[in-house]
């Protein structure tokens, strides 16, 4: 019988702004892939949606509140089965409108980019295919 391994579910954030331009967090060098630049979110927790999830972490991290209905889902990215204990799943939206200025509250740095600054960063695996989705063939 084969081995079905238990998906870790997480959320990211893809914040534009009025000049086409995208946040991007760069994570603390203390944490797992430190230093490298990815859409801002978080794990979902047990018995939370993944509107709300990605609210929280975006209130957490940026300081920033969304509405739901401001979340327009974008894509999603996955390790492949047994790539890790527990793959990871992320699901991408994308976000145009928010309340408050963002701020790396948990560390790392922010900034906005276009789509093909954005996707030239050093990123973790599954952002590179979250870009891929966002933008095509830009985000090699």
């Amino acid at each position: 019988m084969e081995n079905n391994p238990t998906f870790r579910l997480v959320v990211a954030g893809a914040l534009h702004d009025a000049e086409g331009r995208w946040l991007m967090h760069k994570r603390p060098l203390e944490k797992h892939h430190g230093g490298l630049w990815e859409f801002p979110g978080g794990k979902v927790d047990p018995g939370e949606t993944p509107a709300n999830a990605l609210i929280r972490e975006l209130h957490e991290e940026l300081g920033i509140e969304i509405r739901a209905e401001d979340l327009v889902p974008a894509g999603f990215a996955q390790e492949a089965p047994g790539a890790t204990p527990s793959p990871i799943v992320i699901l991408l939206y994308t976000i145009a409108r928010w309340t408050g200025e963002p701020q790396p509250l948990e560390g790392g740095d922010i900034e906005w980019f276009r789509p093909e600054t954005a996707c030239r960063l050093d990123r973790p695996p599954l952002d590179v295919s979250l870009c891929r989705h966002l933008f095509g063939r830009n985000g090699q």
